[in-house]
């Protein structure tokens, strides 16, 4: 199911981009963070004791803010890269996070593998800088090459800053609660989301011309 749901929203925001022209993907993105903040930071202010919102803040507000960062540049980077390069190559280009993740699951949830998984990150490695190439390549081919390239690496970054969104999800989720990693990432995630809309997707936002179609498709994205 979350396969099919990350599907769909890479199809709406490649359709947004290429037939409707909208170029907003912290817009996106802000949606998202806003019902988690709605939902479970809301949630954090009723709760008592170490789980309270005001709690958690004194303790640790600066990691939820570089966790917030992180997680808020990831989704920015990947929708973006939507206007430079193609679906298939987005798709293809984010598997680049499984063997940042397992770096980083090495050295901070001290994750052991197995020979399998070297050979299987191997794998991924080659595939990744073959799509690359084939970018490029294709992209001489009809003068587009830059705008491609630029897509990838778009891509890269930000299934890097998945990777580190993830692995601390993962501790986070584990070691305290799942709440508290939803709660504080849409209260960070909101309030960085929000400013970067306001700074970089002001003018693409003032251009669009809202219609019906264009808000079913940002809400399938958001959802």
């Amino acid at each position: 199911m979350l396969s099919l749901c990350i599907c769909g929203t890479a199809i709406t925001s490649q359709y947004l981009a290429e037939r409707y022209k909208v170029n907003t993907p912290m817009l996106q993105s802000f949606i998202n963070y806003c019902l988690l903040f709605l939902i479970y930071t809301v949630m954090l202010a009723f709760q008592s004791g170490s789980d309270n919102l005001l709690y958690i803040l004194k303790k640790k507000w600066w990691k939820y803010i570089l966790l917030g960062l992180a997680d808020v540049e990831a989704n920015y980077l990947i929708v973006r890269a939507y206007q430079y390069t193609t679906l298939t190559s987005v798709q293809l280009l984010d598997c680049f996070g499984i063997p940042v993740l397992m770096a980083l699951s090495w050295f901070i949830l001290y994750a052991r593998y197995r020979v399998i998984h070297f050979i299987a990150v191997a794998v991924c490695l080659l595939g990744v800088g073959t799509m690359v190439g084939a970018d490029i390549l294709a992209g001489r081919e009809d003068n587009s090459g830059s705008d491609v390239l630029i897509g990838d690496v778009l891509v890269l970054l930000g299934a890097s800053l998945y990777a580190v969104s993830n692995v601390c999800e993962e501790y986070i989720v584990k070691k305290l609660s799942r709440q508290e990693f939803l709660g504080m990432v849409g209260l960070f995630g909101t309030i960085i989301s929000g400013i970067q809309l306001l700074i970089v997707e002001y003018k693409d936002l003032a251009s669009i011309h809202w219609d019906w179609k264009i808000g079913m498709y940002i809400h399938n994205n958001s959802c």
